[in-house]
């Protein structure tokens, strides 16, 4: 039988337990299987193998109709196993604007004989002969750039390369970047996926049994691998995927537009308002304009932060709590001061992750905050 989105986040990887009729599987925390329990033997050690481990990747697979996925520790243990596809020699092209955990990891590679370059991929380009990942950061990470996958992946194949799509601030709620013409998607489930702040995870999605023998291998090597509560946990927020983000984009939608109207901001960031570049895009490659706004104060950033009631100043998104930062006091200190001028990630810039409250309340707390900010 065949089912939609929806039902695949309840349903999928969460079948009823044989034998007893759980509607909600075991967590298996072993780290090692008795061989004679098993006929034939399957599970050996928990770094390598884990039945919780495995249903939930079997389920983020079945949300992009891919043949695999692969579940590692955090987002950046993902991002990791992506880097352990290159050899000397050869190049990495990226977003020009990324994560500042990406910036930072991408800044080891030179070590490794691999050159990274940063491109502005909002405009078709060739790719140098040597390029053997191209990795795209939509919505970027704090500037929202959006940038167009299917436009981006024909070149990229074309040169032989790997097209992998941070998916993140997206989730695939509002976004399938496979359905686009990407080979992996990248998610930190740690934000949307998982949704209440209380576990990390990591996750790539794909459809090529190569680059399955790869990721695994390599997960198992470095020991990269979340253990069955922290996949438990993440497999029981996405069932409320799909709920908790029309929930959230809906209350982004209408603070980014009482943002737009307050005396106190400079510049709202937001692709669903008509005055983002790349807002034709967005509606046309997503299925949401998503939650998270960036904008410039005119105050003080920091007495912005200290003054939010609701919004709690931290880092990550996603949650259904709401967030404040700092992209450079915070989430992209890693990068030097001079580029992250140039990438347009200032002092007054300030991103929100809006989460499941009221939005008149949320409304009213930024307003509040942003007068007392002056």
């Amino acid at each position: 039988m065949t089912v939609r989105f929806d039902t695949k986040l309840v349903h999928s990887g969460q079948e009823a337990e044989p034998g007893t009729g759980d509607v909600v599987p075991p967590v298996h925390v072993a780290t090692t299987y008795d061989r004679y329990a098993q006929d034939p033997p399957r599970y050996f050690y928990a770094r390598g193998e884990n039945p919780t481990r495995e249903a939930l990747e079997r389920c983020l697979a079945s949300l992009e109709d891919a043949r695999y996925a692969t579940v590692f520790s955090s987002g950046q243990a993902a991002a990791a196993a992506v880097l352990s596809l290159l050899s000397p020699g050869e190049r990495l092209v990226s977003s020009a604007g990324v994560y500042g955990g990406t910036y930072a990891l991408f800044s080891t590679m030179d070590r490794y004989g691999i050159r990274v370059d940063y491109a502005d991929l909002t405009r078709p380009r060739p790719f140098p002969p040597d390029v053997r990942v191209v990795w795209v950061e939509t919505p970027s990470n704090p500037l929202l750039t959006i940038v167009d996958v299917g436009e981006t992946a024909r070149p990229a194949h074309e040169r032989g390369a790997i097209v992998v799509v941070d998916n993140t601030f997206a989730s695939p709620a509002l976004q399938l970047p496979l359905r686009l013409g990407a080979d992996v998607s990248l998610y930190s489930t740690t934000k949307f996926v998982a949704g209440h702040a209380d576990v990390l995870g990591g996750a790539l999605v794909y459809s090529d049994a190569a680059l399955h023998e790869a990721f695994t291998r390599h997960r198992e090597l470095t020991g990269a691998v979340p253990g069955g509560l922290d996949c438990f946990l993440v497999h029981r927020g996405v069932k409320t995927l799909s709920l908790r983000v029309s929930r959230q984009v809906d209350s982004a939608g209408a603070i980014a537009a009482a943002l737009a109207e307050s005396p106190d901001v400079a510049e709202v960031i937001y692709p669903g308002l008509p005055g983002h570049p790349q807002h034709p895009l967005a509606r046309k490659q997503m299925s949401g304009p998503g939650s998270i706004i960036s904008f410039r104060c005119l105050g003080d950033p920091e007495k912005l932060m200290a003054g939010t009631r609701l919004f709690t100043c931290a880092v990550s998104l996603g949650g259904v709590r709401s967030l404040i930062e700092s992209p450079a006091l915070m989430t992209h200190r890693p990068m030097p001061r001079a580029r992250r001028l140039a990438a347009g990630i200032t002092d007054d810039l300030i991103r929100l992750s809006v989460g499941i409250e009221d939005p008149v309340d949320l409304i009213e707390d930024l307003t509040a905050a942003l007068e007392a900010g002056r």
